[in-house]
Formats: C-alpha cells, structure tokens, sequence
C-alpha cells in the first residue's frame, strides 16, 4: 500500500518541514507554514515514449536559431536573438525601465510582420497604452491584455497566437488550483513551469518579467531561474539615466555579455557606444584624473578615475568612495604611502568615476594610484593616456585578462599612450604607444618626461 503523509510548506521560500511550526527555519518569516497536499510515495512506473529518441547527428539544429529583435545591444546579451521556445527571465528593481524596454521590444517585434502578446498583471490595459504612445511603441501587431489569471492568459495565447509573449510581471499571475498566496513560491513555481511547457509545445517566446529582493536577487524559489532558459538583470543607478542588461545566465549563448541603454523621456534608447559616456572632457590636463579601460563581461569601456587628496584639521580624516572598491581605494592608500612614502594619514580622500560608472575589478588598480599621485603631487597625467593593471601588495604591478581589447578600444577613442603591466604577453594593436612597466615608481615615472605634448587629447 502506498502510504500518503502530509506536508508543510513555507509560502515564503518554499521550505519543507516535517511538521507545522510558527516560524518558517529557513527564512525566518513568521506565520508562513501552511500544509500542503498529501504526497503519494510511491514507485515510479515507465511509460512508452510519445517520439522515440533520436542520433544527436540527426537532430535538426536550425530549429533553435535566434530571432533578432532588431534592437542590437538587446540582442547582443541574447545572444543574436530570442530563440522560438525560449523563456527569458528579466529582473530588475522597481521604475529602472523594464516595462518600456519590453514595450520598445513587443514595436521592433511587430515592425518585422510578427504579432506580440503583452500581457500586464499590474496595470490596465489603458495604462499600458498611453505609455506605448509617449514612447512612440504603438503597432497594430501587438496586442495588450490585463490578466492576473494564468488560465485566461492560456486562452489569450489561443486565440491571438502570437509569436512572443510578454508577461509583467510573473508574481503577479494566479494558477487556478494551486495552493499559496499570490507571488509566493507554490504560485510563482506553476506559473513559471505552465509557460515554459507552453514555450516547449508551441514554439512561442516567452519573456516574464520577476522583480527582485531588496538584496538585487530574483523573487521568489531559485528553482525559477533553473526552469527558464535566460536569466537577465536591469540594472542602473536612479541619478544616472544609464541602464544596462546583464546577462546571468544563457543557454543560446554567452552568459557575460553586457546591453548599454538610456533612459529618456520618449522612452530607452540603446548605446552602442557607452565608453564617451564615462569620461568627462577637460579644457587642459588636471591632476588626479586618470583615463582606464575597464571590462564589463566582454565588453571594453573606457572610463574615468578622479581622486583629490585634501589637507586636514581633524584626528580622522574623511574617506569618501563613489563607483570603486572602497577596500581597493584603501590598499592603494596603503601601498602607496609605504612604498612611495607619501602620507596621506592626515589628508582628505576623495575618490570617485566618471558618469555613474562603476569598476570594482582588480584592473584599475593602475589608475587608482595613478590618480592618488597626481593629486599628492599635483602633477597631471596626459589625457592621451590610459592607463591598465592590477597592483599587489608588495608594490609590483600585475598583469590582468583581455589587455589587447583594452588597448584596442583605448586606441579605437583617440588614446596616443597605453601604460600595462611589464608581464602582459599578448599580441598588442599597433599605432599605440606601450610603456610596460613593473613597479609603482616606473608607473609614475611614465606619465612624465615622455608626454606626448603635440598630441590632441581625444575627448
């Protein structure tokens, strides 16, 4: 006899535990365990296949190549695409922009003769419409409805039979049924899986908008992120109008690609070309600004470390870090002040980037002491000048992944003067100058006599 025993869940995150309890163990969340159905244990019986498994070399590949949507930094993170029967998960804060991006995705959609699905569990279908018109996304090809019921949204599918489907978001669909509250685990797990069994079967493209933690993660069962195919993040700061598509995970292409956008007052528009964003244009060389080449997944951009060194009256001088690793800023004081002996223990430290960027890679290690010593000694480093490479504790300068593209897109923006780590390898563009060194005081010996004075600087 198979035995049947009951089960309680936490609505929350999903936790399982053996018996009810006020406070769910995993999450802490009170009131949250409520039991669930009974679970039949029982064997697993085999049941004849519907199409018999087929030779890895007879499965036709063509049947999975990407769609382009037709915005280029869109399909970039996608991977050239949306792949039919796909689910793409797009995760973001709350008014960071992902229902105008969808709405500009759903208009390039219906641009190419296909017809798009959007469907809104958070405003009404007027709603949706008057922000298509402000952003210039209105097409007859796309249709709006307002749904919170997962059912009703199937029978959308049936009848509209669109090629892409937009859901926004996916907490806020209900499936008939199902035990749990609306956005909790049990409701945003079937909901998720019956659009991707829908994704498999029909072939239509799916993408489900998820809103996030205050931590940045995706609400809801990791599970979720599991079951679909894509996994992006929406990411910017509410003071700069940048915003940027990451990708998290992709099984059609690469997961580390990166999306430029801008937010505007029409709508978002895609930058192709963010790099002239991050640095800002100075009439003459000023000391304490230094120009980096930074990586984001696989793309180079090129951008801007400021740093002002202040003399103080008070016991603990303030420390103030915007867009870097405050710990980086610190171990650069450190290194500098022991083997350059400069002092900066009574002295205000100002650092920050240019245009909101953010760089927390070990890679502009360079041009963080670079722009600490400008500023101490009051000497400018050329504008022409980038500079690239990770510094270690012992005062040595080491190499860092992807030199070659960054010089490359240094050299691509009008840079005349590259200074890298003495070990980098790689096969480096030409029409550049290198200056490779290992140590600091090499480094900071470069920006000097050497200056490149005829030389217009690029921005």
């Amino acid at each position: 006899m198979a035995k049947t025993k009951a089960i309680y869940r936490c609505t929350a995150c999903g936790h399982q535990v053996a018996k009810w309890v006020g406070r769910c163990p995993d999450c802490g969340e009170w009131g949250s365990v409520e039991e669930g159905a009974p679970v039949v244990a029982a064997g697993a019986a085999s049941v004849a296949p519907r199409s018999p498994a087929r030779r890895i070399t007879e499965v036709d590949a063509g049947t999975a190549s990407a769609t382009p949507i037709g915005i280029a930094e869109f399909d970039r993170v996608l991977g050239r695409g949306i792949v039919p029967g796909s689910v793409v998960l797009l995760a973001g804060e709350p008014g960071v922009g992902k229902s105008t991006l969808l709405l500009e995705t759903v208009k390039h959609w219906a641009a190419g003769g296909r017809v798009a699905l959007y469907v809104t569990g958070e405003e009404s279908a007027g709603q949706v419409r008057l922000r298509a018109e402000r952003t210039d996304a209105v097409h007859e090809n796309v249709f709006l409805a307002s749904e919170t019921d997962l059912g009703t949204v199937l029978g959308h599918v049936d009848e509209v039979r669109p090629t892409l489907l937009i859901v926004d978001s996916v907490q806020t669909l209900v499936a008939s049924g199902v035990d749990g509250v609306t956005g909790g685990v049990t409701q945003i797990r079937a909901v998720t899986t019956a659009l991707v069994s829908l994704a498999k079967t029909s072939g239509v493209s799916v993408i489900l908008v998820g809103h996030v933690t205050k931590d940045g993660n995706v609400a809801g069962p990791r599970s979720l992120e599991h079951l679909v195919d894509v996994v992006l993040s929406f990411e910017g700061d509410r003071h700069s109008s940048l915003r940027m598509v990451r990708g998290i995970k992709n099984r059609f292409g690469p997961s580390d690609e990166v999306g430029c956008f801008e937010q505007r007052s029409d709508g978002i528009h895609q930058v192709s070309d963010p790099s002239g964003i991050f640095v800002h244009e100075h009439p003459s060389d000023v000391p304490g600004s230094v120009a980096l080449v930074a990586m984001d997944g696989r793309r180079a951009m090129v951008g801007q470390i400021q740093a002002l060194l202040n003399n103080s009256e008070m016991t603990s001088p303030r420390r103030a870090v915007s867009g870097l690793d405050p710990a980086r800023v610190a171990m650069m004081l450190a290194v500098t002040e022991k083997h350059l002996e400069v002092k900066t223990g009574k002295q205000e430290v100002y650092a920050s980037t240019v245009g909101g960027m953010k760089v927390t890679e070990p890679a502009a290690d360079l041009a963080i002491f670079l722009a600490i010593m400008s500023s101490a000694k009051n000497k400018p480093v050329p504008s022409t000048t980038v500079a690239i490479g990770e510094v270690g504790l012992a005062g040595e300068i080491r190499r860092v992944a992807s030199t070659a593209r960054r010089v490359a897109e240094a050299k691509r923006l009008g840079f005349r003067h590259a200074i890298i780590p003495a070990g980098t390898d790689e096969e480096l563009p030409k029409g550049i100058r290198i200056t490779k060194v290992s140590q600091l005081d090499e480094a900071f010996a470069a920006i000097g006599p050497r200056r490149l004075e005829a030389v217009d600087a690029p921005f």
